[in-house]
């Protein structure tokens, strides 16, 4: 259901259960935690988050396993979605989501869990909950409103209706466009020439964006500090400026 392939120093996690549409199941789920876990201890300085399913990205939860399901059932799933989710959000690395077809609900907050968006023309999103009952909670209520503002989160949880590609781009759900059938190829470029980086940096980056993003500036800049602190007494630093000076590749230790 999840399948993990390397592309030098990029980690490509794949939704692979084409059968479903990637419907998110309970075993997906702890599957996609426990990969998360692995490509988080590893020496991977970027990640792709992919689909197999030809025709979709991720359509949320899987509404035919919930159809059995009890209430003690359904609260027994909840902290495996939960860990699920928080696994792609709490990467250390960089991370590239590349979408096609429908990113429906779950496959949404997958996107929007990720740090940049890859997507082709066929690109559909939306946060269809309350239209059975539920509310988007794989972090699309505050992931959402982070990328689009209150408003227009607002607008599309609470009407729960889909958006095509075009929209998408224009609300900002949509980093950089890729040619139909493009989106896993482009997003794999992106992310080489993301982990061509100092991972050392990369992730003291991601981690002043994500922390400093909901303090005030004044804490938000001691959070950068801090990050910049980590980059400046490292190996990667020392790499990084010999590279520059003796005009060639740095060859990154990544501590």
């Amino acid at each position: 259901m999840i399948t993990l392939n390397r592309h030098g120093h990029v980690a490509e996690i794949v939704l692979d259960r084409p059968e479903a549409h990637n419907a998110l199941s309970t075993a997906m789920a702890v599957r996609l935690a426990a990969v998360c876990a692995e490509v988080a201890d590893s020496d991977a300085r970027a990640v792709v988050l992919s689909s197999a399913a030809p025709r979709s990205f991720c359509v949320g939860a899987d509404l035919k396993e919930r159809a059995s399901m009890t209430d003690d059932d359904l609260m027994r799933q909840r902290p495996v979605f939960r860990s699920a989710f928080g696994a792609v959000l709490h990467l250390p690395q960089p991370v590239v989501a590349a979408v096609h077809g429908f990113a429906l609900g779950g496959g949404t907050e997958f996107a929007l869990s990720c740090d940049l968006v890859v997507a082709d023309l066929t690109a559909v999103f939306g946060l269809p909950e309350v239209g059975v009952g539920l509310i988007p909670a794989g972090g699309g209520t505050q992931l959402l409103q982070r990328r689009v503002g209150t408003a227009k989160a607002a607008d599309l949880i609470f009407t729960g209706r889909k958006v095509g590609f075009d929209e998408a781009v224009a609300l900002g759900l949509v980093d950089r466009a890729a040619p139909e059938g493009e989106d896993r190829a482009t997003a794999l470029e992106l992310a080489a020439a993301i982990a061509a980086n100092s991972p050392v940096a990369l992730r003291a980056a991601k981690r002043a964006l994500r922390h400093g993003a909901p303090l005030d500036l004044a804490a938000a800049l001691d959070v950068e500090d801090a990050a910049w602190r980590t980059t400046a007494l490292s190996g990667d630093r020392r790499e990084g400026i010999a590279a520059f000076n003796e005009k060639r590749s740095p060859d990154w230790p990544g501590l």
